[in-house]
């Protein structure tokens, strides 16, 4: 797994992290799905839905390409475990394969049905202690990178984890609420390749990011690539899951987010500096993407808790 813009050495399709944090995370995507178990502690998460106060007991779910940042109140230990769209969109394809024809079909499935793309679900201290084994041999076995010989275990547990955690996400047949993206950002499958991030979707995605405070337009960054508009729309989302200005959008929140917490700057300088030149929509596309205002996240994220030990 990797973040967004970031490669790790070795890429695998399942991956899990364990780790304790006692400072602020500020947003942050990945172009992967996750599913954050708190294993003891509590935060304060800003993400699309908004900020919500996470413990134990508590998984986080999110999207590929999805915002999310804390402040631990004290500290926070979680188990993260990252996996690849297209390892997500197989396993849906065999979970209901007597539905589907093809892996479109479940690709279409998957991006009605689980829209949300970011939720917290409460599953109990209970059933997060039957977890809590399996995370810790999914981190151990995720250390140096998962081996082939060790897949089909890893498999295994990320089987029994998604058995406890899956059956409590919010599932829907139509978009009800401003959050979910199945009308707002479409998707497509990657087909059976596995990580076929075209050249020209990557070149693109670097050239956002190059220049966040550019008027980025399609047709301009279609013609960068040799691409028609429309072409690079279809590879682009088809890479990323969301569409090139989509994914400029979330580029200037997270920079935005990161210059509020760093910086005394207005709200309007900031806004301009990530190429937002009206206030009051860069303050929109900001609560959009990490569910705050930019005044309420300054304030939240210049409040400095108090740090206590772990028992």
């Amino acid at each position: 797994m990797h973040r967004s813009r970031l490669r790790a050495p070795e890429y695998a399709p399942v991956a899990a992290r364990t780790r304790t944090d006692h400072v602020a995370i500020e947003p942050v995507a990945f172009d992967c799905v996750k599913f954050i178990v708190v294993r003891s502690g509590s935060a304060r998460l800003f993400s699309e839905f908004g900020a919500r106060h996470i413990s134990i007991g508590d998984v986080v779910v999110l999207a590929a390409n999805t915002l999310c940042g804390a402040e631990p109140e004290g500290w926070i230990t979680t188990t993260t475990l990252y996996l690849d769209r297209d390892y997500v969109i197989d396993q849906v394809f065999w979970q209901y394969a007597a539905r589907f024809k093809d892996r479109l079909d479940a690709s279409t499935f998957l991006d009605a049905n689980y829209a949300e793309p970011a939720q917290v679900v409460r599953i109990g201290e209970e059933r997060a202690g039957l977890l809590m084994p399996w995370l810790d041999e999914l981190a151990t076995l995720s250390i140096d990178g998962l081996q082939a010989e060790h897949f089909y275990r890893a498999q295994a547990l990320v089987s029994a984890v998604l058995d406890v955690v899956v059956p409590s996400l919010t599932v829907t047949d139509q978009r009800v609420t401003s959050t979910q993206r199945s009308t707002i950002v479409p998707s497509a499958p990657r087909h059976r390749a596995f990580r076929p991030v075209r050249a020209e979707a990557r070149r693109v995605a670097e050239l956002i990011a190059g220049e966040l405070d550019r008027r980025w337009s399609v047709p301009e960054l279609a013609a960068t690539v040799h691409l028609s508009p429309s072409q690079l729309r279809r590879v682009f989302t088809a890479s990323f899951g969301k569409s090139p200005i989509a994914y400029l959008t979330m580029l200037r929140a997270e920079r935005m987010a990161h210059l509020l917490k760093v910086t005394d700057s207005p709200i309007s300088i900031i806004a301009a500096s990530v190429g937002w030149g009206d206030p009051d929509f860069a303050a929109q596309q900001f609560r959009r993407s990490v569910g705050v205002a930019p005044s309420e996240y300054r304030r939240i994220s210049r409040e400095i808790p108090l740090p206590t030990d772990p028992e």
